[in-house]
């Protein structure tokens, strides 16, 4: 399209493009072929397809996806190639699926592996740099599932597709508060553990009467807060 053939006014091409109307109707056939080829896709790439993704069926997804954009809206692309692509596709997922069930290597190279996030209420910060999870996102992640308390928190697996596994401890821990410091009100209602102090970087936990001003032994942090228990 030249320049001076594009007008603010022509309110036609806006609306439907440089297609005739009879292409609406070729639209609804491709969105209808389109739709059957992703949820046979999905379907033959298993039912994983519907809850959360890993890494091999997120990429999977988004090659389906970006393939069938372009011929949803161009009438000089065919529907055959989105066939063609599809059965690609999904073969290198059923492959991969296929290859990682006889080779545990395999799978830990083209999946990933779990991280062990939380030892004992104490924060694994290396692998949490590893991972790439910031402090703010796992106790946010603490809260959502009513967890107040780090020393609660006896191991939290960070799984290969990206989700959390968190396991308490059945008792009453002492550890560092969650609740954050932008709600005053809320910390100062958490009982605090009288002559135990928290890290605030790390969640490892030291006996004294005042607040420390030593490294903590664990990161070299110098910030405590008293720790709470629940």
């Amino acid at each position: 399209m030249k320049p001076e053939d594009i007008q603010i006014t022509d309110w036609l091409r806006i609306v439907l493009g440089e297609v005739p109307w009879s292409f609406l109707l070729e639209v609804v056939i491709r969105i209808a072929f389109i739709y059957f080829v992703l949820m046979l896709s999905m379907r033959v790439m298993g039912k994983r397809m519907a809850s959360m993704l890993s890494r091999t069926e997120m990429a999977a997804l988004v090659s389906l996806a970006a393939a069938n954009g372009v011929a949803l809206m161009d009438p000089s692309r065919g529907l055959l190639p989105i066939a063609i692509i599809a059965v690609v596709v999904v073969g290198i997922e059923r492959l991969i699926a296929w290859r990682s069930t006889q080779d545990a290597s395999f799978e830990h190279t083209v999946m990933d592996d779990l991280d062990i996030l939380v030892k004992d209420g104490l924060l694994q910060l290396p692998v949490m740099e590893h991972a790439r999870i910031t402090r703010d996102r796992l106790f946010a992640q603490f809260r959502h599932e009513d967890i107040y308390n780090l020393g609660k928190v006896q191991r939290t697996y960070m799984e290969a597709n990206g989700a959390f596994t968190i396991i308490q401890f059945p008792d009453e821990k002492v550890g560092l508060s969650l609740v954050p410091d932008l709600d005053p009100d809320l910390v100062e209602e958490q009982p605090k553990a009288e002559g135990v102090f928290a890290c605030c970087h790390c969640g490892n936990l030291v006996e004294s009467s005042t607040s420390p001003t030593a490294d903590c032994n664990q990161c070299g942090s110098r910030e405590w807060k008293p720790a709470v228990v629940c």
